[in-house]
């Protein structure tokens, strides 16, 4: 009797044993119209074990990579799509590079701080006050998250003048910030 620990290793084994098998025996098949013949019904038969993946993108695709794989890329067949190099079956991604670098207020986030940069590159006009308002409006509400307390918008109009060293500066008289209170019944509201 032969039990499984003595066969060997699946190289997929969400496919099984008998999938293996089936690709295994379509590597020997001398004649290629028939080893094409074999590979398709192995794909379809792939294809019946994950029904519902049926309408992912690309699952085609995948299970003749996955063929290929489970062959040790040694089926000589006319693959319909292009497969996976074997040398590149186990190479790692390039590393993402992350920004590094302390943020200056972490309530805010890096981003509203890149915002803020690009807002204060931009020379004087309507479109530069419409967007420190919405800016400055966003920062209340990323401070009220954090931070359950009410905040007064001189806090705001401050935090932004240093986030932005000095280049946006607002006239407190001019812009009035949405209250508090309303921004906390809104997230009160959508809970």
């Amino acid at each position: 009797m032969k039990y499984n620990t003595k066969l060997k290793t699946l190289v997929l084994p969400e496919y099984g044993r008998n999938i293996q098998n089936m690709v295994d025996y379509a590597v020997g098949i001398e004649d290629r119209k028939e080893r094409q013949r074999c590979a398709e019904s192995i794909i379809n038969t792939m294809g019946n074990l994950f029904p519902y993946l049926r309408d992912v993108n690309d699952f085609r695709h995948k299970l003749w990579d996955h063929l290929a794989i489970m062959s040790d890329f040694k089926l000589d067949i006319d693959y319909p799509y292009e497969i996976m190099k074997k040398e590149n079956l186990y190479s790692r991604p390039a590393k993402i590079p992350y920004k590094s670098g302390s943020i200056m207020y972490r309530h805010y986030g890096r981003t509203l701080e890149q915002m803020i940069q690009k807002l204060g590159a931009l020379g004087p006009g309507q479109e530069k006050d419409v967007l420190t308002s919405l800016l400055a409006n966003h920062m209340k509400k990323s401070f009220l998250t954090w931070n359950k307390e009410v905040v007064d918008d001189p806090k705001i109009f401050k935090d932004l003048d240093e986030m932005s060293y000095g280049k946006i500066r607002i006239d407190r008289d001019l812009l009035k910030l949405r209250e508090s209170r309303d921004i906390l019944q809104r997230k009160n509201k959508k809970r």
